[in-house]
């Protein structure tokens, strides 16, 4: 599995901040639902995440839907949610799918396991017209496709481990897998630090990896969006003859069955035939430091991160 690339950084960060109590009176907001940025018809999608590890999936994303617009919320400045009591992590998550609403999203892609293990439902019924999906079912799903011995793991937060939400999901729609999970506490504080390749990390990673090795499983799902930035750790860890299946990827799919249209490159508002294609809009805010949050996100993103806008809870 590809780690993701590391281009250099890019000259000075530019911060906006503060950012303020809502995202509907920026200029993401279209008139109307579907309206992108200028205007122009086509999808939002909104991501978000406890941290920067849903910028893997929203690297999957702009890599597979390339006329799609995107707004990515981080909560850095209440991360980590793994540790977090539930109703705590769902408190959470309602707060920040309410602001990517409010802000036009057409789409909400929840691209934290601990979130999406806890809330996912509870996001579906409180917006009933806006798609909701999880980063679960898809990677899971992949991992049922890959396995040939059909011993699957599962590494996730303790907070997703513990929720159940891979050993139901794995019951009702794959009972054919033998499912092995391991909470690994310490993985995502590794990775919002900018350590994915320490001696450090990888101690780490053959101590709580252990009793997936020794369950002789053949596919790995990350079960943290976290994770592939540690991918390289992972796979040496687990050894070549295991599949690490990373559920950003398999994510990005399930975002473009639901919005074929996200797909095409869509027009500037009240351009004619010939007129060139407006490229898709980025946007990212975080509830943390923006200048860190800018300098790890094109890290681990790309190009794309570059203005970071700052949202503070009241």
């Amino acid at each position: 599995m590809p780690v993701p690339p590391r281009p250099p950084d890019h000259p000075g960060p530019m911060v906006h901040e503060p950012f303020g109590d809502s995202l509907g009176d920026s200029p993401v907001a279209g008139d109307s639902p579907g309206d992108s940025p200028s205007g122009s018809a086509g999808p939002l999608v909104g991501v978000f995440d406890s941290g920067l590890g849903g910028l893997t999936v929203l690297r999957a994303l702009i890599d597979l839907l390339p006329g799609a617009d995107t707004i990515y919320f981080g909560d850095t400045g209440r991360f980590p949610y793994g540790p977090k009591p539930p109703g705590v992590v769902r408190r959470f998550a309602v707060q920040i799918a309410d602001l990517l609403v409010t802000a036009g999203a057409d789409l909400l892609v929840v691209a934290c396991n601990t979130a999406a293990s806890v809330a996912l439902a509870d996001l579906q019924a409180r917006h009933p017209g806006v798609p909701v999906i999880g980063v679960v079912e898809p990677g899971l799903a992949a991992a049922a496709r890959v396995t040939s011995t059909g011993r699957v793991g599962v590494v996730g937060t303790v907070g997703t481990i513990r929720s159940g939400a891979y050993q139901e999901a794995a019951a009702r729609h794959h009972p054919e897998v033998e499912l092995s999970c391991a909470a690994c506490p310490g993985f995502v504080e590794f990775v919002e630090a900018g350590e994915v390749d320490s001696d450090q990390v990888h101690v780490l990673a053959e101590r709580l990896l252990a009793p997936l090795r020794e369950a002789k499983i053949d596919t790995l799902v990350l079960g943290c969006t976290h994770y592939p930035l540690l991918a390289r750790t992972i796979a040496d860890v687990m050894g070549p003859d295991v599949v690490l299946v990373s559920s950003a990827d398999e994510t990005a799919f399930a975002v473009r069955a639901m919005l074929p249209a996200a797909a095409r490159p869509r027009p500037a508002a009240g351009s004619g035939p010939g007129t060139p294609h407006r490229p898709a809009t980025h946007r990212f805010v975080t509830s943390g430091d923006p200048a860190t949050f800018r300098r790890l996100g094109a890290r681990f993103l790309g190009p794309e991160v570059i203005d970071v806008e700052a949202h503070r809870w009241s």
